[in-house]
């Protein structure tokens, strides 16, 4: 067993990270040790991301114990970057954290100087100043890399700055260098946000808190109106809107809440979060308040603007996508499901369920050139799965069968017609549907059924099997 994290006085003291814990425990018998919990620290880093969200959206996480966020565009808007620097290091001290942080214009020289140099904002021109007294092991190269250089002496950046690269390349491969040009801001390096960043979004911070869900209600509604023109200069209308409360004490909650057709409107916007508020009113603890509300824009469509009537034809429309939205926001989207109709002969590939808040408010644009059209004869009834069937004495080799036993039940065969041949898409790569010969069959009880063989009469195969697939009446 090894340390992994120590705290200030363990710092002092002389112990290190990695160090045995029974060496640790012979230098100091009262050493108090806690077991790692790797699970409770990415959930608290996870979790300190999401705090971070209320600064910038561009919020990566950096191995274990770090955090990236990209605050292009955002300093402005918190008085400067010293003054934003200074706002997280105060409130993450005031959470009971000790943190250090560096801005500066690249990725890799934050990481070198927040974990082996001086927290602060480095200024653009002093960029390999700040570099160059930090030691090799600030680039984020290997262990193996790290121990030839020390051999050689290069033991600070500086030391690798005014050096050829030509050599440096050949001894060490190009990895170095990339590490290097990273540091100094040479190559572009990007970060990966844990969240995708929304189309639009709209903020309103509080001089004091709120708890009670008609107050966020009503500032839903109010940053919902200052998206308003945002939607409309983009001519669409949001899908997808998520609601992120940051609590007082720095936890963060987030809400979502899908619309069947694109919205613009405020109320109805505010709406759909009423219903979603219900439903999760026992998972909201809203503590001491709020203090941030945002609102984003996760999906967006194209919004139809259509010009109303005296016959108020167009109030069943509105009527129907506001009952699907509460419905879908108190009880979750998979409650109301319709039926989609897709390119496909396959009769179980031909039509899926999806939730009705989720389908496109406009037809997809398909490779087939011509319009599809669903048969007309095709039973009332599909089966999910095609059960099996028992034929007696059927026509040899493509004819329909006289009798046949299904749920146990032996029905005798007065009309049939087909066979309609089903084969797979051949455009497809991989399929697992075999080719089919359909039947439409009525008994002499008046029932009607679909059933299909799979495979033919031939010595050289297995005999074919029969199915039943549906029911017309």
């Amino acid at each position: 067993m090894r340390l992994t994290a120590l705290d200030e006085v363990c710092e002092r003291i002389g112990l290190k990270r990695g160090q045995g814990l029974a060496e640790a425990r012979a230098m100091f018998p009262k050493i108090d040790v806690i077991d790692e919990d790797e699970r409770a620290d990415a959930a608290l880093l996870e979790a300190l991301a999401d705090w971070c969200d209320r600064y910038t959206p561009l919020v990566a996480l950096d191995g274990k114990n770090g955090l990236f966020l990209d605050i292009t565009g955002c300093a402005h808007l918190f008085g400067g970057e010293e003054a934003l620097l200074g706002d997280i290091l105060k409130r993450l001290h005031h959470m009971g954290f000790d943190v250090k942080g560096v801005i500066s214009s690249s990725p890799g020289l934050s990481w070198a100087t927040c974990r082996f140099g001086k927290a602060g904002v480095i200024p653009e021109g002093l960029l390999e100043e700040a570099l160059a007294p930090l030691p090799v092991n600030a680039l984020r190269i290997g262990e193996t890399t790290i121990a030839s250089l020390h051999k050689l002496g290069l033991k600070r950046i500086g030391d690798l700055l005014t050096m050829p690269r030509a050599p440096l390349a050949r001894r060490f491969g190009t990895q170095l260098l990339l590490r290097l040009d990273q540091a100094r801001g040479a190559n572009e390096e990007a970060i990966s946000p844990r969240r995708p960043v929304s189309a639009l979004s709209a903020e309103r911070k509080l001089t004091e808190p709120v708890a009670a869900e008609d107050h966020i209600l009503e500032l839903t509604r109010h940053i919902a109106t200052s998206l308003k023109s945002g939607l409309e200069a983009r001519g669409v209308g949001g899908r997808m809107f998520e609601l992120v409360l940051f609590r007082v004490d720095g936890r963060v909650f987030r809400i979502t809440a899908g619309a069947s057709q694109p919205l613009r409107d405020p109320a109805r916007i505010s709406a759909l979060f009423s219903e979603r508020l219900t439903a999760v009113h026992d998972d909201l603890d809203a503590g001491y308040g709020f203090e941030l509300l945002r609102l984003n824009v996760l999906q967006h469509d194209t919004y139809k603007t259509t010009q109303g009537d005296f016959t108020g034809e167009g109030e069943g429309e509105i009527s129907l996508a506001d009952f699907i939205d509460k419905v879908s926001a108190r009880l979750g989207v998979d409650c109301l499901q319709i039926a989609i109709l897709r390119q496909s002969h396959v009769p179980e590939r031909a039509m899926i369920f999806a939730p009705a808040i989720t389908t496109p408010s406009a037809p997809e644009k398909t490779a087939f050139p011509f319009p599809f059209a669903p048969r007309t004869d095709r039973p009332l009834r599909l089966f999910r799965h095609p059960e099996e069937v028992k034929t007696f004495a059927a026509t040899v080799p493509d004819g329909p069968p006289s009798r046949f036993r299904w749920r146990h039940v032996v029905h005798t065969v007065i009309q049939a017609e087909g066979p309609e041949r089903i084969a797979p898409e051949w455009w497809l790569e991989e399929t697992d549907v075999p080719e089919r010969d359909y039947f439409r069959l009525e008994s002499k009880a008046g029932r009607r059924f679909w059933i299909f063989r799979e495979g033919h009469y031939n010595a050289k195969e297995d005999a074919p099997t029969w199915r039943m697939h549906g029911l017309f009446a």
